[in-house]
């Protein structure tokens, strides 16, 4: 609490380099599109993270919610703006939420879908398989 986001991650970073781990991970959850400081502030994460890894991050997740529907695109443009995306997940989809909209967002802008969501458990987190996601959507 009460400490810059940018300034977490760059420790975050620097701590995984100078031990040797291969992988850090940095989760800004939370974040509405709404929000603009909290859009500026993964702006500023990003640059953060360069300063000490070039070339740093070298994946960024948007998760969206299946159940927001068209939101989605709303967010997913505000997003992109702030940080460059790379891949998108796609979350609760064990409800009746069907996330079709994922689609029009990886075509508009041009990001593959990599993760689903399909329960709470690490499990329930599986590698996006297209053809089983859109045989889902006729279902």
């Amino acid at each position: 609490m009460n400490t810059d986001p940018a300034s977490v991650a760059y420790e975050t970073v620097n701590k995984a380099i100078e031990e040797g781990y291969d992988v850090a991970i940095i989760d800004t959850a939370g974040r509405l599109h709404t929000k603009v400081n909290l859009m500026q502030e993964l702006t500023k994460i990003r640059r953060s993270i360069d300063k000490r890894l070039p070339n740093a991050p070298h994946e960024v997740l948007l998760v969206l919610d299946a159940t927001t529907g068209q939101n989605a695109i709303e967010q997913a443009t505000h997003f992109t703006a702030a940080t460059a995306v790379s891949a998108l997940a796609l979350t609760k989809l064990d409800g009746s939420a069907k996330g079709g909209v994922v689609i029009g967002i990886s075509d508009q802008f041009k990001v593959p879908i990599k993760y689903i969501g399909v329960g709470e458990g690490i499990e329930q987190l599986q590698i996006f398989n297209k053809r089983a996601f859109v045989d889902s959507l006729f279902e």
